[in-house]
C-alpha cells in the first residue's frame, strides 16, 4: 500500500519559497523604497550646495548603504560633468536609473526635487502678496549675503577648473564678454566657444589603446530635441504665457553648464534685465533665500516662475511655479538618461575629455561676471560691501552652515 504523507500541525507547515524571479522583484521593489527614502532624507538635509551633496551622498550613498561603490558614483558626477542641467539631481537621479530602471529615476527626481520647489513657491507668493516695505526691510541684509554666495563660488569654481594659461584666458575673456553683453544667447555661445577651443588640446590626454565600440540608443536625446522644438514653436504661435516660460526655462536648462552657481547669471540676464519679470531686489531676495535650503539650487526657478505670473493671481502663479520647475529640471533628466546608457564606451575618447577644460573655464568666468552684475542694483554703501565680504571670509576660514549665514541675515533683518 502507499503511505500517506503525514498531516503536519498549522504551526509546522512551511510555504514553498517564491520563484526566483518574484524574489528578485520583492529585492528591487524593497531597495527601491529604502533608495526613496534615503533620497527624501537628502532633500530634507543636504544644505550647502552641489560641494556639500557630493560628501553627503558618498557618506549615505556608498558608505553606509552601499549601493555603488565611491569610484562608481565619481564617475556618474564626471558624466554629469559632460552635460548641462543640475549636476547634484543629474547624479542622484543616475543612481535610481541604475538600481531601478527609469521607473526609479523619476521617483527619485521627485523626491529630491519637491521640498525645495515647494518651499521657493511659497517664497514666490510671500513676495507678491506681503506689504513690500516689510519684504524689503526682511531682505535687505540676505542681498549682499547672496551676493557674497556668489563671489565665493566663483572662487572655488576657480579654484577646482582653472589649471592652464589656457583656461585664465577664456575665464577673463569669458567674464569680461557676459559683463558687457547681457543677453541670453550670448552666455550659452560662450559656454560652447569655450568647448571648442579646448578640444583641440586632446593630444594632452592619455590615448586608451582599447576602445569598445558605441551603442547608442537616441530615444531620450530625440524626447530632448522634440521637446525643445515643440515648445519654442508652441510659445512662438501661442504667446501663452505659461508655455512661453517653460520653453524659457527648459532652454536654460538645456544649455547651462556649472550647476545653480552659473545658472544665477543666465536667469538674472534674461528675467530681470531682458525681460523685466523680476526686480533686481526681488532677484536676490530669492537667490540668498536659495542659499538657505537644501536640496537642488534649480528650484530657484519656481521662485521666479511664480513672481512672473503674478498678474495671473494666485492659481496663474502656482503654474508659472510648476511649469517653471519642470522646464529647469526635465532637460538635464532626459539627457542623462540618454547619456549614461553609453558613458562606458563614451569616456574613452579624448576630445570629450579636453573640451570640458574650455567649458568649466568658461563657467567660472560666467560666475566672477555674476558677482558684479548682482552688485550693482545694491546700494553702495559700507554695510553691504562689509557683509560680502564678511560672508566670503565665513566661507573661506570656517565651517559654518550657508542656512546659518542666511538666518543670520533674516534676524538682522527683523531686528534692524
Amino acid at each position: 500500500m502507499l503511505s500517506t504523507p503525514p498531516v503536519l500541525p498549522p504551526d509546522e507547515i512551511t510555504l514553498a519559497p517564491p520563484p526566483r524571479g518574484q524574489r528578485g522583484q520583492r529585492t528591487r521593489r524593497f531597495r527601491g523604497i529604502i533608495f526613496l527614502k534615503d533620497v527624501a532624507l537628502l532633500s530634507a538635509t543636504s544644505f550647502g550646495g552641489p560641494q556639500a551633496h557630493t560628501a553627503m551622498m558618498l557618506r549615505l550613498l556608498v558608505e553606509k548603504r552601499r549601493y555603488l561603490t565611491s569610484a562608481e558614483l565619481l564617475e556618474i558626477m564626471a558624466l554629469c560633468q559632460l552635460l548641462p542641467g543640475p549636476g547634484s539631481t543629474q547624479t542622484i537621479t543616475a543612481v535610481g536609473f541604475r538600481l531601478g530602471g527609469p521607473n526609479l529615476a523619476y521617483l527619485t527626481l521627485l523626491v529630491w526635487m519637491l521640498p525645495s520647489v515647494c518651499i521657493m513657491t511659497g517664497a514666490g507668493l510671500a513676495m507678491s502678496y506681503l506689504d513690500k516695505e516689510q519684504v524689503a526691510r526682511l531682505v535687505q541684509y540676505i542681498q549682499p549675503i547672496a551676493v557674497g554666495f556668489v563671489a565665493y563660488s566663483a572662487y572655488k569654481i576657480s579654484e577646482k577648473v582653472i589649471h592652464t594659461k589656457t583656461s585664465v584666458a577664456l575665464m577673463v575673456a569669458a567674464a569680461m564678454l557676459a559683463y558687457r553683453f547681457q543677453l541670453p544667447s550670448v552666455l550659452p555661445l560662450l559656454l560652447l566657444s569655450g568647448g571648442l577651443v579646448t578640444t583641440f588640446r586632446y593630444r594632452k590626454h592619455a590615448v586608451v589603446t582599447q576602445k569598445q565600440p558605441l551603442h547608442i540608443e537616441w530615444a531620450n536625446f530625440m524626447l530632448w530635441g522634440g521637446v525643445f522644438i515643440a515648445a519654442a514653436v508652441l510659445g512662438h504661435y501661442t504667446r501663452a504665457m505659461p508655455v512661453l516660460l517653460f520653453e524659457n526655462f527648459y532652454r536654460n536648462g538645456s544649455l547651462v553648464f556649472g550647476g545653480g552657481q552659473v545658472l544665477a547669471p543666465l536667469l538674472f540676464a534674461e528675467f530681470v534685465e531682458f525681460k523685466g519679470y523680476l526686480s533686481p531686489t526681488e532677484f536676490l531676495s530669492g537667490y540668498g533665500l536659495t542659499q538657505a535650503l537644501p536640496g537642488p539650487n534649480f528650484a530657484f526657478a519656481s521662485y521666479i516662475g511664480a513672481l512672473a505670473m503674478r498678474d495671473y493671481g494666485l492659481g496663474g502663479q502656482v503654474v508659472g511655479a510648476l511649469v517653471a520647475a519642470a522646464g529647469i529640471f526635465m532637460p538635464g533628466t532626459l539627457l542623462i538618461f540618454f547619456l549614461i546608457r553609453f558613458w562606458d564606451q563614451l569616456k574613452q575618447y579624448r576630445v570629450v575629455k579636453a573640451s570640458l577644460e574650455g567649458i568649466n573655464a568658461v563657467s567660472a568666468g560666467l560666475v566672477c561676471a555674476a558677482v558684479f552684475l548682482l552688485y550693482h542694483p545694491l546700494p553702495d554703501t559700507p554695510v553691504n560691501l562689509g557683509l560680502i565680504g564678511a560672508t566670503f571670509l565665513v566661507l573661506l576660514w570656517e565651517k559654518i552652515p550657508s542656512y546659518l549665514i542666511v538666518l543670520a541675515g533674516l534676524l538682522a533683518g527683523v531686528l534692524f
